[in-house]
C-alpha cells in the first residue's frame, strides 16, 4: 500500500533551524472525494521564505502550526481525478508542501505543459522566483538604459533573473555572489557585466569599482554586510525593491549594537530622493502574471534568459538541503525531486 511521506515542523528554530525541527512521518494516502484531485508530488521548491513560516514573529502570512506540514511550492501528477477540469496524468503547479501527496480541490492548480518547458522551470525562472525577479525590477527598479542595476545572491533563481532581464532592458548589471565559482557562473553563463564576490576582504571596494557611475537600481534579498557596501553608491532617485533580507533571516536578536543609524538612513534618502520599496510578489499577480509567463516563456525559449538548478534526491533530504539553503550551500534554484 502507498504511504504518504510527510515532513511535519516539529518546533519552532531558534536560530538557524537545526533537523531537529522537523519530523518525518507516514500516513496513509488521502482518499479522494467528489470534486477532489489526488496529486502525487514530482517536485519540491525549497525556498527561504519558508524560514520565516517556522517563526512566528509578524510577517506578511500566517506562520505554519506545529505539527503542520511544511509549506512550498509544488509539481505534482494528478493521480486521480474526481474533478471535471482534470484527469488523471495532468501535470500541475501546486502549493501541496513537504509530503508525497495531497488532495486539492482544484483552486490554484495550474496545468502545466511538459513539451513547452521543462516542469521544474514553473518552480524557478518560470515561477515565484522567476515572477519575484520579473516584478520587482520592472514594476518598481523601472531600469533605463545604460543605467547600472546590482543584485545580490546573483547565482540563486531570483537574482539570476534579475540580472539577466536588466541585461534584456539595456542595463549594466552588477551581480553579488558567495565565492568564485558562483561568480564566474554570473559572468561568464549568464552575461552580467560585473561579478563581485561578498567574501573578499575588499569587497565594498571592488564593488565601488564595477559601479563606477553609482548604483542606480538594487534589488535587495540580502541585507548585512552587502547592504551596508551597496548603500553608499546608491545614485540620487535609485531605486531599491525589497523582496528578502536573507542576511538576518536566523537572527534571535535585532543586529547591530552601535548607535542607532535610523536617523543617517532616512536624512540619505530624503537627500537623494530615494525609493526603498518592500514587496511581495503576489501583490502584483493578478494583474502582470499572465504577461511575465508570455514575455519570460519567450525569453527562455530564446536563450535569453538562462537558469540552473540545484536538484536534490528524495523528500527525506529536504531538511537538510533547505538548512544548506539559508547558508548559501546551493548553486541555482534548490529543487527537491520527490518522485519519478
Amino acid at each position: 500500500m502507498a504511504v504518504n511521506t510527510r515532513i511535519l515542523l516539529a518546533a519552532r528554530p531558534e536560530g538557524a533551524p537545526k533537523p531537529s525541527d522537523f519530523r518525518i512521518e507516514d500516513i496513509p494516502v488521502p482518499e479522494p472525494r467528489d470534486g477532489d484531485v489526488l496529486l502525487k508530488i514530482l517536485y519540491l521548491s525549497l525556498d527561504p521564505y519558508m524560514r520565516g513560516r517556522m517563526s512566528t514573529a509578524k510577517s506578511y502570512a500566517a506562520p505554519a502550526a506545529i505539527g503542520d506540514v511544511m509549506p512550498g511550492g509544488t509539481v505534482a501528477r494528478v493521480e486521480t481525478s474526481r474533478h471535471p477540469d482534470f484527469v488523471e496524468g495532468d501535470i500541475v503547479l501546486s502549493y501541496s508542501g513537504w509530503q508525497s501527496y495531497a488532495l486539492s480541490k482544484g483552486a490554484g492548480l495550474r496545468k502545466l505543459d511538459p513539451a513547452v518547458a521543462p516542469v521544474t522551470t514553473a518552480l524557478g525562472v518560470l515561477g515565484m522566483p522567476g515572477f519575484t525577479a520579473w516584478s520587482g525590477l520592472l514594476l518598481i527598479g523601472e531600469p533605463k538604459p545604460g543605467e547600472t542595476v546590482v543584485v545580490a545572491a546573483a547565482s540563486g533563481a531570483v537574482g539570476s533573473a534579475v540580472g539577466q532581464i536588466a541585461r534584456i532592458k539595456g542595463a549594466r548589471a552588477v551581480g553579488i555572489a558567495g565565492g568564485p565559482e558562483k561568480c564566474a557562473y554570473v559572468r561568464d553563463a549568464l552575461g552580467f557585466d560585473a561579478a563581485i564576490d561578498h567574501h573578499a576582504v575588499d569587497f565594498p571596494a571592488q564593488l565601488a569599482a564595477a559601479c563606477p557611475n553609482g548604483i542606480d537600481v538594487y534589488f535587495e534579498n540580502v541585507g548585512g554586510a552587502v547592504w551596508e557596501a551597496v548603500f553608499p553608491l546608491l545614485n540620487k532617485h535609485a531605486r531599491v525593491p525589497v523582496c528578502g533580507l536573507i542576511a538576518g533571516y536566523n537572527a534571535t536578536s535585532p543586529t547591530g549594537s552601535g548607535p542607532d543609524r535610523l536617523p543617517v538612513l532616512m536624512r540619505e534618502i530624503l537627500s537623494r530622493s530615494l525609493l526603498i520599496r518592500g514587496f511581495i510578489q503576489t501583490e502584483f499577480a493578478a494583474a502582470h502574471e499572465a504577461q511575465f509567463l508570455r514575455e519570460a516563456g519567450a525569453w527562455v525559449g530564446s536563450g535569453q534568459l538562462r537558469y540552473k538548478e540545484d536538484i536534490v534526491e528524495g523528500l527525506a533530504n529536504a531538511p537538510e538541503a533547505f538548512i544548506g539553503l539559508l547558508e548559501g550551500r546551493n548553486f541555482g534554484k534548490l529543487i527537491i525531486r520527490v518522485a519519478d
